[in-house]
């Protein structure tokens, strides 16, 4: 098959291919062509090389010859990012280096609840082996069967799971990451207390590969639950979904350890696209919450944790209507209606989409005021919000018009996301809550960041990545 074109020469090319072998040095356009186009279609670009390195010690061979041939590079993981973090420009002159290969658990120890992994462990496959050991991984995403564990702490990962564990940040004690230069930062510590300086490993955790590739990481794992209990209520409005969502920290406070919040419009596009999807409830309305409860004491304490929060919110009148999983295969078909929301936006058209964060208290405002921003600026235009109330983050999304102009709206990308970010900045949120910034919203980060802010992200960039190597042109 012929290969890509390329403005990195031959004998170059050959240079980085002896490092991992031929076999996992792809060159062809058909081995290529997965590692350059992402999930959604957004983004591209070209590469004359994919290599994927087996080790620790190959990623470091590989970055000093870039270092010192100014070779530039894009890692890459299970290619499920939604900012195009992950993919190589047009130049033809990025070589991607996926991790995927280096996918060793290299230790599980239930005394100190960590697990150290490679940074091409799939998330799926990590919790599994937690899992195994009677322990809990609680970072929870809808692409944990294919995203890996380097990915996950490079995007800081958020998911279903961070209203009781936090996100991919707090859940890690420890990295190893190569530098641009090829040194390696050994970090691999499993210390919950340490004050000696700065916290480095905070510096690549959601620095989406642009200061260095993560090759493994020490991770904190929990007691494996013994009771897990899920419900669907149906509510009047969002402001009823807070209500609710305070009754519940007060009965139950970290036993609660999912909060989701959908409109009415996501389970509508679920229903018609997935129709052997059980609505939960007898009855449609405008607003739902799926609450889980979990007890590392029993099954029935979280049963009774559950209900007795859902019976004082019905009597309250803040919950209209409530269903508890009955079994493990619902419990399985109620995650399954919250996991399968994005995949049923996608054959409503074309959809402008936010993954924003707001304080909660400020969730029913946002969602109040977006909805009148939405209509001025394209008309008959849906909205679709969900996401995670109990952490402030939503998925803030915009389908086209049903029999509207496709190419017209796709052109308001851009005046939308001023009006819906310009929303959130007024009440002290983020535009970019969870899916990180790569190219997508580079450019609006800085614009939006405080001059300061800038300044510093800018000199950690130059003093890390001097010559400009690693991941160019994301984030900063």
């Amino acid at each position: 098959m012929d290969a890509p074109s390329s403005t990195l020469d031959e004998t170059l090319i050959r240079q980085f291919s002896e490092i991992v072998g031929e076999k996992y040095a792809l060159t062809g356009n058909d081995d290529i062509a997965p590692y350059v186009v992402e999930r959604r279609g957004l983004f591209g670009g070209r590469t004359p090389l994919v290599l994927r390195p087996g080790s620790t010690e190959e990623v470091s061979r590989i970055m000093t010859l870039a270092y010192e041939t100014r070779t530039p590079v894009v890692p890459q993981g299970g290619n499920t990012g939604l900012v195009g973090g992950q993919m190589p420009d047009a130049t033809g002159r990025e070589v991607v280096v996926s991790v995927s290969r280096m996918n060793r658990i290299r230790e599980i120890d239930t005394t100190s609840d960590t697990i150290t992994a490679e940074a091409g462990v799939v998330l799926q496959a990590l919790q599994e082996a937690a899992g195994e050991n009677d322990r809990l991984f609680p970072l929870s995403l809808g692409s944990q069967g294919s995203c890996q564990i380097g990915g996950n702490l490079s995007s800081n990962a958020g998911g279903t799971g961070v209203l009781a564990y936090g996100n991919a940040r707090e859940l890690c004690l420890g990295l190893e990451v190569v530098l641009p230069d090829g040194r390696i930062f050994d970090d691999l510590r499993k210390l919950k207390k340490d004050n000696t300086g700065y916290d480095l490993k905070d510096l690549f955790v959601g620095a989406e590969g642009t200061l260095g590739i993560i090759t493994a990481a020490v991770l904190k794992l929990f007691p494996k639950p013994k009771g897990r209990e899920v419900a669907w209520a149906g509510l009047n409005s969002p402001d009823d979904a807070l209500r609710l969502f305070r009754l519940a920290q007060d009965r139950a406070g970290s036993a609660v350890t999912t909060f989701e919040m959908s409109l009415d419009r996501p389970l509508e596009f679920l229903f018609r696209h997935f129709p052997a999807t059980q609505p939960p409830l007898a009855e449609r309305y405008p607003c739902y919450v799926m609450l889980e409860i979990s007890s590392v004491r029993s099954t029935e304490d979280a049963r009774s944790l559950i209900e007795d929060i859902l019976s004082a919110a019905l009597e309250d009148g803040m919950v209209l209507d409530a269903a508890i999983a009955a079994n493990g295969q619902q419990f399985n078909d109620f995650w399954a209606m919250r996991e399968n929301m994005s995949e049923a936006q996608k054959p409503e058209g074309f959809s402008i989409k936010h993954d924003i964060s707001v304080p909660v208290a400020a969730i029913p405002l946002f969602v109040k005021e977006g909805a009148k921003l939405v209509e001025q600026v394209a008309p008959g235009s849906r909205v679709v919000c969900f996401g995670h109330m109990g952490d402030g983050n939503l998925h803030y999304n915009v389908s086209e018009p049903v029999g509207g102009d496709a190419a017209a709206f796709q052109a308001l990308y851009g005046k939308m996301n001023e009006a819906i970010h310009g929303l959130v900045h007024s009440l002290g949120g983020s535009f970019s809550a969870e899916h990180g910034i790569g190219r997508l919203k580079r450019d609006e980060l800085i614009a939006s960041a405080p001059p300061v802010a800038t300044e510093l992200m800018r000199a950690v960039k130059q003093a890390i990545d001097p010559v400009g190597i690693m991941n160019p042109n994301k984030v900063i």
